[in-house]
């Protein structure tokens, strides 16, 4: 097959627009392939489709949604990830409908989430698959919403309906907030917004001009995994190879051998995923990989951690990873995603800061090697946006090394939160105050803390997350980070850091998860306690008024995998982790039943 890569087609304005462009030029290049591992030791299977057959495919699935819902209604995309969430997405924006990128019923601790976009969005119609198409039918109850299986759609229904011309400024689908500090709110996503943050990702990652392939396992309701295995690979006119999430977190080496076997790829992970493959990829799983195909390596995860980069760097360096293929990057999804990125083939940007000036605001130098410093990756530069770090109160624009909020303005910036105009006023429609750096317009207030240094920006968290105590700020993840190291049984990337009410103002609590290979029975908990608020106390100068050991899978996250530390809060504030003096045996979110589930133990004065 000619592996040549198609020009860009500059006259296309939406992804359905894209899509028939590919198949009329393309129409036997592959488009999208999903692999599949039915067994453990299976090397997957491939179900391909090229951009003849996915046009086929889109068209009759948005036939079949045209005639169950008026142009500009919702339809809720409730299919396991796979061929047919994509076909069922872009059907919706074919059709002239409002996609609502979704999960299907039986995501553990999402259901009442599910529930809750739902009734958000009210959608006109579902699309689904057969697999699951009995527990949507229990989900959607009684309402009569009609429900849609795009595997049961069969291609000559393609002809039935002419695709609709469908305007570039009129929304395409809601993207749902991940809900790590708060409600899930919807964001209006435009078919100009997809478009233009799709170009703004190739551009930023070098595969507007060569041959490039998307390789990912990030669920396709998360906004990275949309844009980044539909969005740009549509755009692009490139190959999407896709995985379930669950079929990475079983065998990790299994996306390491799906970016080894394709040109040019580009794939994207959290933090916790790279840590996760260079710890649990054998040496034997190692041996016949081969990386240096690798184009980009994108990690979008609150303050990108250095280390993180660097052991998977280390774990896989001779099977040829490039080490400039790292990208460390930056998004949200009122910006559609994508907003600023290290390029791939520039070094990786490190910065080691002054604890204590951070704390005050300034992001000051420090010795890499001080066990005070804050080690933070930089976020490279902005992908076709505007940047600006403003005064969180005065809205002003502050200058190279201090800290405020990111602020953004580009053509990717959603149009505001569905149904919600106060709080679309509040953050999309912010100005900035004084000076000649103030440019006019509106610009998107992020809600996440940042400053730039050397023309990089760094993100350092997130301003609702703002642990003050006694006029001092501590960002969470950095306390986390530092309880994390302090002993071998708390588990990576599973706790959170949070304030509560306290006799004298804000005291800051630490519920951790304990690692799998043990149990609270044979851990000395007592140790594990002293050692985290030791460490918490020589890094930070802070007491730990609390700290709470939970068994996995305890700590609330979010739909996108993140821990949500407003969650676990509000379970710790409702007793759900156990009080203070209670180390019997229970039940905790997540846990088992059964199983001990809490041990605390409280800082003396």
């Amino acid at each position: 097959m000619d592996r040549r890569h198609p020009p860009l087609s500059p006259a296309c304005r939406t992804l359905p627009q894209y899509v028939r462009h590919w198949a009329g030029t393309t129409p036997d290049r592959r488009a999208l392939t999903f692999v599949d591992f039915p067994a453990p030791a299976s090397r997957g299977v491939h179900r391909t489709l090229t951009w003849r057959r996915l046009d086929a495919r889109v068209r009759a699935i948005a036939a079949r949604l045209a005639a169950q819902a008026e142009p500009g209604a919702r339809v809720a995309v409730l299919c396991p990830q796979g061929t047919e969430y994509v076909t069922g997405f872009l059907a919706a924006l074919t059709a002239g409908l409002v996609a609502v990128p979704l999960y299907p019923p039986g995501l553990p601790g999402h259901g009442d989430r599910l529930s809750g976009v739902l009734a958000d969005a009210r959608p006109a119609a579902v699309v689904t698959t057969s697999r699951v198409a009995n527990e949507v039918r229990d989900l959607v109850g009684g309402s009569g919403t009609p429900i849609v299986c795009a595997d049961e759609v069969p291609d000559d229904e393609a002809d039935s309906r002419p695709p609709v011309d469908v305007d570039a400024d009129a929304l395409a689908y809601l993207q749902y907030t991940s809900g790590s500090t708060r409600i899930p709110a919807g964001v209006e996503i435009t078919h100009a917004n997809v478009v233009a943050n799709a170009g703004q990702a190739l551009a930023a990652y070098g595969a507007d001009t060569g041959p490039v392939t998307c390789v990912g396992w990030l669920p396709l309701y998360h906004d990275m995994g949309l844009v980044l295995s539909v969005a740009a690979p549509v755009v692009r006119g490139a190959l999407s190879v896709l995985m379930d999430p669950a079929a990475f977190l079983n065998e990790p080496v299994r996306w390491l051998r799906l970016l080894g076997t394709h040109p040019g790829t580009i794939g994207a992970a959290p933090n916790f995923a790279y840590d996760y493959c260079a710890g649990a990829v054998t040496a034997e799983q190692k041996a016949d990989l081969r990386l240096d195909g690798v184009t980009a390596l994108i990690n979008g995860s609150e303050p990108v951690r250095p280390g993180s980069i660097d052991r998977f760097q280390a774990a896989f360096a001779d099977r040829g990873l490039p080490v400039a293929a790292h990208c460390p990057s930056y998004g949200l999804a009122e910006a559609t995603v994508f907003v600023s990125a290290a390029r791939p083939g520039q070094p990786l940007g490190r910065f080691a800061l002054d604890r204590d000036a951070l704390a005050a605001g300034k992001a000051l130098s420090a010795r890499p090697a001080d066990p005070r410093a804050v080690l933070l990756a930089g976020c490279g530069t902005p992908a076709g946006q505007r940047v600006r770090i403003a005064d969180p109160v005065s809205r002003a624009v502050l200058p190279e090394g201090e800290v405020g909020e990111v602020w953004v303005q580009g053509p990717n910036v959603g149009r505001g939160y569905w149904n919600r105009r106060e709080e679309s006023e509040r953050v999309f429609g912010a100005t900035l105050t004084g000076g000649a750096d103030a440019p006019d317009g509106r610009w998107l207030r992020t809600g996440d803390l940042g400053a730039v240094l050397d023309g990089q920006l760094i993100v350092t968290g997130r301003l609702k997350d703002l642990v003050i105590v006694d006029g001092r700020n501590h960002y969470p993840q950095d306390l986390e980070a530092t309880a994390q190291d302090a002993h071998p049984a708390v588990r990576r990337d599973r706790l959170a850091a949070f304030a509560v009410p306290g006799g004298a103002g804000e005291q800051v609590v630490l519920v951790a998860e304990h690692v799998r290979a043990a149990s609270l029975a044979s851990l000395d908990v007592p140790a594990v306690v002293r050692a985290v608020r030791g460490a918490v106390s020589a890094r930070h100068g802070l007491r730990l008024a609390e700290v709470v050991l939970v068994p996995p899978g305890a700590v609330a996250r979010t739909s996108s995998g993140k821990v949500s530390r407003t969650l676990t809060r509000a379970r710790y504030l409702e007793g759900a982790y156990g009080r203070e003096g209670d180390a019997g045996v229970g039940s905790a979110p997540g846990g088992t039943p059964g199983s001990p589930a809490h041990v605390t133990s409280r800082a003396v004065g």
